[in-house]
């Protein structure tokens, strides 16, 4: 098959995933699944990193598939996704480990490991409840962000709605939840909360 036929092949399932074509979404999967795992591989040195910025990166196709120009190179479209979560793995490789140690030792004993442990769950707990003081559109906002740590513009296109409206919904959430912590934590406030979303 000559390149120009596999650009039109692959142009058409871009068409039928933008329409919602999950067998067209399968197809460019398997289709990327081998060179875009060999990629991130070269940077993140781990099988498991690099599944998990895959699976990623074809989860934002999947959100934003609205949003797909089908005339542009959907090839370069997914090593620009793929690119940027390597270096949110990097970054946070890096330095989430440290950024962890250094806020701890400001909250607790980091010596003391059983301290770090009831830490850790009793902030999952207080942050659980705080969540569910938020509106539905501002978890699904910020779990976007947190948990999929997707950009804020990469949330606008998947939920159709604008990069300052994401903005405003993620500083809204954050409000919430540092008052539900302030109300019921003896501890910082705002030492919790930042531990909690050293993602966003």
């Amino acid at each position: 098959m000559h390149a120009t036929d596999a650009l039109m092949d692959e142009r058409e399932l871009v068409l039928r995933l933008i329409d919602g074509d999950e067998g067209a979404f399968c197809e460019l999967y398997a289709a990327y699944k081998k060179r875009l795992l060999y990629f991130a591989m070269k940077f993140v040195k781990s099988h498991e990193f690099a599944e998990d910025i895959f699976q990623d990166a074809f989860t934002v196709v999947w959100q934003s598939r609205h949003f797909i120009n089908p005339d542009a190179s959907f090839s370069s479209y997914l090593y620009t996704i793929v690119r940027n979560r390597i270096l949110n793995q990097i970054r946070d490789i890096t330095n989430e480990e440290q950024l962890r140690r250094n806020i701890l030792s400001q909250a607790v004993d980091v010596s003391n490991e059983t301290s770090n442990q009831v830490l850790f769950h009793d902030l999952q707990e207080l942050i659980g409840r705080a969540l569910e003081k938020l509106t539905p559109r501002q978890r699904e906002v910020f779990n976007m962000s947190r948990d999929l740590q997707m950009s804020h513009k990469e949330i606008a296109e998947a939920l159709g709605i604008s990069v300052n409206t994401v903005q405003e919904h993620l500083s809204l959430s954050l409000k919430v939840i540092r008052s539900y912590l302030v109300k019921y934590s003896d501890r910082s406030a705002d030492l919790l909360l930042i531990l909690f979303c050293l993602n966003l």
